[in-house]
């Protein structure tokens, strides 16, 4: 019987361990700069290659070939490349992901999309790419990762979590705020009003109940300030600590480390983790008294989850607890 944390911990299904930052780029030149700082920093984060706000007008169906290209390329060496196709009603949409899952599909990471009001609409996208990757022989199904935009989204928010293809919930902050039509100002866009107006705070804590509650990653937007990692890590650690997000996106290579260092535990926490998990481990995962503290299985998850969070975030971790843990890790 296995003894792996887990195997023996996890009673219920978690959320899919994502890498905490997702990386957004449109250009040919920035998708070749961003894969080459992923190559040097390991995959802590993914890079999403944006057709829906990269291509331009008329050039839809190139954009969509160049980054099925780099999908497929040798400098995607990790296999963390996805990508954003177009809206469900542009006309580009079908034909985007025609491209992406018959050139790519075989290593796409996942597929964003964006403009979900309804889960009809993701009904009929997982159908359409269910017909596209049985076309291409892929013998796998794409994870989607959806985009909430609008109040008639977030109505669905909980349908979009339970669904079986749907790994990530994203919060498209600018679109949010622009449906509202003015009712809601636009320095809802930025911090400190994106996590204290009531109708923001209240969409991102309904997406987090539903992503928790069906084992989904939610993913936090964009933070304005283009060049600023300062505020891009202060924004990811908000939305970590006050609303239980796990992953947001970068639109900047100087946002990226920041991002990952806020979701990174604190060291002192990852050595406590190991120090018990390997304890309960030699208990055969019964309770056991840890400085004078008792741990027990509902303990046990939440120091698993610190470490596998560490690994994500690239913190060191004990050479024993590396090997006992994660030394097979597929």
């Amino acid at each position: 019987m296995s003894q792996h944390p887990r195997d023996v911990l996890h009673a219920r299904t978690g959320p899919r361990a994502l890498p905490v930052c997702d990386h957004y780029c449109g250009k040919a030149a920035l998708i070749a700069k961003s894969l080459a700082l992923q190559s040097r920093l390991g995959p802590v984060f993914d890079v999403t290659a944006d057709c829906e706000d990269g291509a331009a007008v008329g050039a839809e169906a190139a954009h969509a070939a160049m980054v099925a290209g780099w999908v497929m390329s040798p400098e995607n060496r990790h296999d963390r490349l996805g990508a954003r196709p177009h809206d469900p009603q542009h006309r580009a949409f079908e034909a985007d992901l025609e491209t992406l899952i018959g050139v790519a599909g075989r290593r796409l990471a996942f597929l964003t999309i964006p403009k979900v009001d309804t889960i009809a609409d993701l009904d009929a996208t997982d159908r359409l790419c269910t017909r596209l990757e049985d076309r291409a022989g892929l013998g796998r199904r794409i994870p989607l990762q959806v985009l909430v935009e609008s109040p008639r989204a977030l109505r669905d928010v909980d349908a979009f979590a339970a669904h079986p293809r749907v790994e990530a919930i994203s919060f498209g902050l600018m679109d949010y705020v622009s449906s509202f039509g003015g009712a809601v100002p636009g320095d809802a866009m930025q911090s400190p009003a994106q996590f204290d107006h009531p109708l923001l705070s209240t969409a991102l804590t309904e997406i987090a109940l539903a992503c928790h509650a069906h084992g989904k990653v939610p993913s936090h937007g964009v933070t304005l300030s283009i060049g600023d990692g300062s505020a891009a890590g202060a924004d990811a650690l908000q939305a970590a600590t006050r609303f239980g997000f796990q992953r947001k996106w970068s639109i900047h290579p100087v946002q990226i480390e920041p991002i990952v260092a806020a979701f990174r535990p604190p060291l002192a926490q990852v050595g406590e983790a190991g120090e018990i998990l390997l304890a309960a481990r030699s208990a055969g995962w019964g309770p056991i008294k840890y400085k004078d503290q008792l741990h027990d299985r509902a303990s046990y998850r939440l120091w698993w989850q610190v470490l596998e969070r560490a690994r994500l975030t690239g913190a060191p971790i004990d050479a024993a607890v590396t090997a006992a843990f994660f030394q097979e890790t597929p």
